[in-house]
């Protein structure tokens, strides 16, 4: 299959926050660079996303120098916050109730920051301690596979031409920003032939196929107007539906060493490696 390159990029520094577009990206084992380093946790240690909190779609984070975060509200409140040290205080943290690697405890002028937003006192803001602490499922992953706080796995990729089927499925104008995925696509490839791929080639990076995505309610949520709708869930139920959840997306691990980075751009060519 030819032709196929990267339409877009985008991280999450702030896992569950506003989306960050980018030209160009540093690609770890863990994933993109600085995709879902920080996290909001709530008073088991638990993740707090726009699942149940929307209100986090509306802060911006923007990584600075250092591994720190600037955080802004969307009334326009802004609070720049060092990445903890190492030896900074700690708390246990899950996933989806899978553990990952503990939480250095955030500045207390980025915790008013998120609290005020979210309407909630008993969250706390963090940021990874090493992502190489946390293993991924057993059954799509291999020895020393690992990533920070993402839900599951280091890398989402989407296809354009997946979005343009299931829309004309019925799903209507609906943006892949939705899908709230890392790589999206474009070029000479049929709706959902990514779900058929071992191995795929971004640029200079090999990745490894892990498994596809079970989509989830936040996909329902504008995040732009933080008000719900049927789509794409209702269209995805109609067509996309085995083992009794919903699909869309496919899951990916960068096959690299613990110490290499390589880079990824908007631009690049796919190929099945």
């Amino acid at each position: 299959m030819m032709g196929m390159h990267v339409d877009s990029l985008r991280i999450h520094p702030l896992k569950s926050g506003a989306i960050r577009h980018l030209t160009a990206s540093g690609v770890r084992r863990s994933g993109l660079v600085g995709d879902r380093a920080w996290m909001v946790v709530d008073g088991d240690g638990e993740c707090v996303t726009a699942r149940t909190d929307r209100a986090l779609f509306t802060l911006t984070a923007e990584p600075l120098p250092d591994n720190g975060l600037r955080l802004t509200s969307r009334v326009g409140d802004v609070v720049e916050v060092c990445r903890p040290a190492a030896d900074a205080a700690t708390v246990a943290v899950t996933v989806h109730r899978r553990p990952a690697a503990p939480g250095l405890i955030a500045a207390d002028a980025a915790q008013a920051l998120v609290r005020s937003t979210l309407g909630r006192d008993d969250v706390t803001l963090v940021a990874c301690s090493d992502p190489n602490q946390r293993r991924l499922h057993p059954e799509f992953s291999q020895e020393g596979d690992t990533t920070a706080y993402a839900d599951g796995y280091p890398v989402t990729l989407a296809s354009l031409a997946s979005l343009r089927e299931l829309q004309r499925l019925g799903a209507g104008d609906l943006p892949i920003d939705r899908f709230r995925p890392n790589v999206v696509i474009d070029g000479d490839l049929d709706p959902f032939a990514e779900e058929q791929w071992t191995r795929v080639t971004l640029g200079e990076t090999i990745f490894r196929v892990a498994t596809g995505v079970d989509r989830c309610s936040m996909t329902l949520l504008d995040p732009q107007t933080l008000r719900t709708g049927p789509e794409p869930i209702r269209t995805l139920s109609r067509h996309r539906t085995w083992e009794g959840k919903t699909w869309f997306c496919i899951h990916l691990i960068p096959e690299l060493a613990d110490d290499q980075t390589t880079t990824l751009a908007v631009g690049d060519l796919v190929s099945i490696a």
